[in-house]
């Protein structure tokens, strides 16, 4: 199980191009998902190229919600993968669900929390912008995919619990590169408080958030960045 960063705002090499938005590869034992697809479908694939990923690979495309950065690539995306599978929510304009249908894709449109297949879970449709996250189950807890967090992290790890228990990961944009230090810190607090032991925020949690969660989470915190290769199987709690 593992999970590679394919778009950020941050890079950890030269050879992957940071830009802004956010989308991530996440290899399962039985299946590969595309979460999100950042703000620019070449910038995405030639990332991916360099980390050995193929969108024709994927088995499904989750999308969090309709946000340009977060959809950016799709076109390239599904023309690589044509008969792609995607899960979306009702926040997305039913005319784009009409012409993904028309074009040959399985569409799956989320309004209420949804299994999506063995193990996987949509949060539903979140807050005024209706936002989902991607709720893995793994035997040692749960791990939480965000786009933005729009809703809030803590009321979509909230979300993630009362699906599956336990949330032992978030990773994600936490939206709070507009948020005070003060209010950054009780968001990493209450994360710590409901039983997460790893975070990694990117894309548009802001640097001042990346610096509080590192303090907060210590050796849980894992940083972000595209080309980042997070070894899900490895996560446990010492």
């Amino acid at each position: 199980m593992r999970l590679f960063i394919t778009f950020d705002n941050d890079s950890i090499s030269p050879d992957i191009q940071p830009l802004w938005g956010f989308a991530t590869y996440i290899e399962l034992p039985q299946k590969d998902l595309m979460f999100d697809t950042g703000s620019d479908g070449r910038v995405l694939l030639k990332n991916m190229a360099k980390m050995g990923l193929s969108a024709s690979n994927a088995s499904r495309l989750f999308l969090s919600h309709p946000h340009w950065d977060h959809i950016g690539g799709l076109d390239s995306v599904i023309e690589l993968n044509p008969t792609l599978p995607i899960t979306l929510t009702s926040s997305f304009s039913p005319r784009l669900v009409a012409n993904l249908r028309s074009l040959g894709h399985e569409v799956q449109v989320i309004q209420e929390p949804t299994l999506i297949d063995d193990g996987l879970w949509s949060t539903g449709a979140m807050g005024e912008i209706g936002e989902q996250g991607l709720v893995i189950s793994t035997p040692k807890g749960a791990i939480l995919v965000v786009g933005c967090a729009h809703p809030g992290i803590v009321q979509m790890v909230r979300r993630a619990k009362e699906l599956v228990g336990e949330v032992l990961y978030a990773i994600g944009g936490f939206h709070l590169f507009w948020s005070g230090a003060d209010e950054i810190w009780q968001v990493a607090r209450a994360l710590k408080a409901e039983g997460l032991s790893f975070v990694t925020p990117t894309h548009c949690s802001g640097d001042v958030a990346k610096e509080i969660f590192a303090q907060v989470f210590g050796d849980g915190y894992i940083p972000g960045g595209a080309g980042r290769v997070i070894e899900l199987s490895k996560l446990a709690v010492v």
